[in-house]
């Protein structure tokens, strides 16, 4: 009959233990031992008080508050030029909320590594989140924007009516990121540092695909399956009836979740492959490390919760993820690595470098002209939050003139708040009335022009015409923003009656609170668009002022060579030359000259590699430019200066400044030794160096020195433009001297309309025509299961590449234009076909270049 768990007092617990005592009669212990056993079971609760790591403080303070409040107010000494009564106000009220929770610890804590990354050279954010909002985190360095000048709210993270553990996130530069962290790991202690581990689980789409791979579901036939799956769970359109599902799904995913549905009714092996895909839906698949939380404990965490080893991480990992290991109590803290602090460090060090000035990050100007004459131009590739096309339309529409502006652009830009950015605009400008349901509200929304733009506002809105405390305030925004009914309802009923108290009619009432429910579901944190816009401008600032810096600093961060090449296409608008590598003025990484030109670094030629790259820049410091490739290899350590090295800086251009030599030069191979001049250079170095070691040693009378001669430079044919190009992407990934469409620049320009990156989303292009140019390259032919042949070529142009397939006539008609580095022009057309359902190919017609 079997023994089923249930409570003392649970109906079912009682029926069920009077049936088991009848059944086992004959043998009464084992009923009693049950009991014993269920007696003794403890209840246990996961849920903790926060276990904060010990932290010491000097001997003559009396606790942490003390400690806190000494730091705080000495750092208030330096933050302001007098502390008023306003201030002293703000930080006791913070102070005091601190001490009350129990947290001046958590901040102690989080200045303490702050203050060490900034000894250490690491850069640390301006802030983010509602951490910006506390005077306090701004007087001991935690974070660097003043709230009380910028009117951001203390209550907003750290609430007296909703004790919770503040929540302090940090931005350092991506590259310093994991000095601060192996600090924090040499302070409290290899185990009591952990990462948090992250749950993968199986998606609809990957539950099929690996159900099929066990089950040996023809390929084809899996991803067929795969591709009917609409963007929803497997579960729920599987189990929905047909009301039900045109209900969850769009007019087009109906038909391919009715299919799937006959499908997992049936008995072949598709559908026992949906049957199995359905059960193993939301699985736990994988595991990860969460991209920026560090645990810190106050002891060896194995005391609190289990842990485990990744391969990719020398520290300990939490087996509780992100939200059970800050019910255990933990202390979370999210190091989180910003590129852009990278890239105003690095950009800040060029300046350095070039022109001897020292840019203090907090000494530039929030009113600078020329920046905000660069952000009323739309100019923002490569500034920080407002980069992209549309961004930079509403710029432009906006001509910002303050930074309030900016705060509020950064809380607009996003689904929801997006359809105010016009009415912010126009009221800017004077061509649409502000206006204000009260005189009350015109103190917060002034700066918004009468928008409501963050919630900031709302929480000052509701103290002011309300009379809500500041924790009432706070609550309301979440209530808000968490559509939480009933607490809401409480609320509502609470500002009617205290702003209608202060005189305010009930009819317009209602509707702000109407409009603030609906505002509330996308309103922005002030505290968090106040710091990234300090970011913004701050990168801004760099761009309209040291333009070469900036640039060099920002291809300095990229990975992905369609992103260098997209942002050397800034640099050319901008007037800005970036040259390719050279041997006397490259260092490891894009550079600035002399000149305000960008150099190439020799640390991104394939082939060379940092050490190489290192052991030239360092002898060419000491002891002056190299006059020659001999002269290199003779002061090199050719250890380290390979012929693989010197091979590739020849193709990358690095020896064009060398008098009297050209790249073909270096490879051309005459009759007699077979040696190039690379390999002559090489022995010639390796004799020099040999050479002057025994001039070294003749001094003790065991050898004399030997005049040698530089070998002589061969005669040959300079390369073709384009097999020099072709050897410069070989070793750069990227053309550098030129292009190979340059001849045809006046056809892509105005007859090419279309680029190859627009490929990248051919749904957007779907039925349109396409024009464009572009030289073709890995041309390959190959034949199909059925025996017929198929093609396909990549088309290459100043945006990108994209690789095309033909096949049927297309491929037969067309094979005879696809030769490599040849000029195509084509036209193209973006089109639905019918196997497999909805995809989508290009029809594409090809003619050559040069009968344009």
């Amino acid at each position: 009959r079997g023994f089923r768990w249930g409570m003392p007092n649970d109906e079912f617990y009682v029926k069920s233990q009077e049936e088991m005592k009848q059944l086992f009669a004959d043998i009464p212990d084992a009923i009693s031992n049950i009991q014993e056993v269920v007696d003794k079971v403890e209840a246990y609760e996961l849920a903790r008080k926060p276990l904060l790591p010990e932290f010491k403080i000097p001997e003559e303070f009396a606790d942490q508050d003390d400690y806190l409040r000494h730091l705080t107010y000495e750092g208030a000494k330096k933050r302001y030029p007098e502390i008023t009564d306003e201030i002293r106000e703000r930080l006791d009220f913070e102070l005091d909320i601190v001490k009350k929770t129990g947290y001046p610890g958590y901040f102690l804590i989080v200045q303490d590594f702050t203050s060490q990354a900034r000894k250490m050279g690491v850069w640390v954010g301006p802030g983010r989140g509602s951490a910006a909002g506390s005077a306090v985190a701004y007087c001991i360095g935690i974070t660097n924007i003043d709230p009380i000048h910028y009117g951001l709210l203390f209550e907003r993270f750290l609430n007296p009516d909703r004790i919770s553990m503040p929540d302090i996130d940090i931005d350092f530069d991506d590259v310093g990121r994991d000095k601060i962290i192996n600090w924090v790991i040499e302070k409290y202690g290899q185990t009591q540092v952990a990462q948090i581990i992250t749950y993968g689980t199986m998606a609809a789409k990957s539950a099929i695909r690996d159900t099929a791979r066990v089950l040996d579901l023809p390929l084809p036939d899996a991803d067929r399956l795969s591709k009917l799956m609409p963007p929803k769970s497997l579960n729920k359109v599987l189990d929905a009836d047909d009301k039900k599902l045109k209900e969850m799904l769009n007019s087009d995913d109906v038909v391919k979740a009715k299919e799937l549905q006959e499908i997992y009714s049936g008995s072949d092996l598709a559908a026992r492959t949906l049957q199995q895909a359905k059960i193993l839906e939301g699985s736990v698949r994988n595991t990860g490390i969460h991209a920026c939380g560090v645990i810190i404990a106050p002891d060896n965490l194995t005391k609190y919760v289990p842990v485990t080893t990744a391969k990719d991480s020398a520290l300990w990992v939490t087996q509780f993820d992100n939200s059970v290991v800050e019910d255990a109590g933990l202390l979370k803290m999210d190091f989180l690595g910003l590129k852009t602090l990278t890239i105003l460090k690095t950009a800040m060090e060029l300046v350095k470098e070039r022109h001897n000035v020292d840019i203090d990050p907090d000494e530039i100007p929030l009113t600078d002209v020329k920046t905000y004459e660069m952000l009323q131009r739309g100019e923002t590739v490569g500034i920080f939050q407002f980069e992209s096309e549309g961004m930079q339309k509403h710029l432009r529409d906006l001509k910002p003139d303050k930074f309030g502006d900016l705060i509020a652009m950064n809380a607009l830009y996003r689904p929801g708040p997006m359809q105010y950015i016009p009415n912010f605009i126009r009221r800017k400008h004077g061509l649409e009335e502000v206006v204000y349901e009260f005189p009350i509200m015109e103190e917060q929304l002034k700066e918004t022009y009468g928008i409501t733009v963050y919630q900031e506002q709302v929480m000052l809105l509701a103290q002011q015409m309300a009379g809500f405390t500041k924790g009432q305030a706070d609550t309301l925004r979440k209530a808000m923003g968490k559509k939480k009914i009933d607490t809401m309802m409480v609320l509502k009923e609470k500002f009617l009656e205290g702003a209608m108290e202060r005189g305010m009619d009930k009819e317009t009432l209602l509707k702000i609170w109407s409009d603030w429910e609906a505002f509330a579901q996308y309103a922005f944190n002030k505290s968090h668009a106040a710091c990234y816009a300090i970011v913004a401008f701050h990168t801004a600032y760099m761009k309209a002022n040291y333009p070469p810096e900036f640039m060099a600093a920002t291809l300095n961060s990229l990975n992905s060579i369609d992103d260098i090449t997209f942002y050397m296409e800034e640099c050319r608008r901008m007037g800005i030359n970036v040259l390719g590598p050279d041997i006397n003025e490259s260092h490891l990484a894009f550079s600035v000259n002399s000149k305000g030109e960008i150099r190439f670094g020799m640390g991104a030629i394939k082939g060379v590699g940092d050490i190489a790259a290192h052991e030239i820049i360092k002898e060419r410091e000491e002891n002056g430019a190299y006059t020659s490739i001999f002269e290199l290899t003779k002061r090199s350590n050719l250890k380290a200066v390979n012929k693989r090295a010197l091979e590739a800086l020849a193709k990358a251009g690095a020896f064009d400044g060398f008098d009297d030599t050209f790249r073909a030069q270096y490879f051309h191979k005459e009759q007699g030794d077979g040696n190039n001049l690379i390999e002559k250079a090489i022995k010639y170095g390796a004799s020099a160096q040999a050479n002057d070691a025994a001039s070294q040693n003749s001094l003790f009378g065991e050898g004399s020195a030997v005049t040698l001669s530089e070998p002589k430079i061969p005669y040959c044919e300079p390369w073709a433009l384009l097999e020099k190009l072709d050897f410069e992407k070989e070793v750069v990934g990227m053309y550098l001297t030129g292009h190979p469409l340059d001849d045809y620049r006046f056809e892509m320009d105005y007859l090419c309309k279309n680029r190859v990156i627009e490929l990248n989303d051919l749904d957007a292009m779907m039925g349109r025509e396409m024009l464009m140019g572009g030289i073709i390259s890995n041309v390959t032919e190959r034949v199909s299961k059925s025996g017929r042949p198929w093609g396909a070529f990549t088309l290459n142009d100043y945006s990108g590449s994209h690789e095309f397939r033909l096949f049927g006539n297309d491929y037969t008609n067309l094979r005879n234009h696809l030769i490599n580095n040849s000029f195509l022009f084509l036209r193209a057309r973006v089109q639905t076909r019918e196997w497999p359902k909805d995809s989508t190919e290009l029809e594409v017609k090809i003619q050559k270049m040069e009968s344009l």
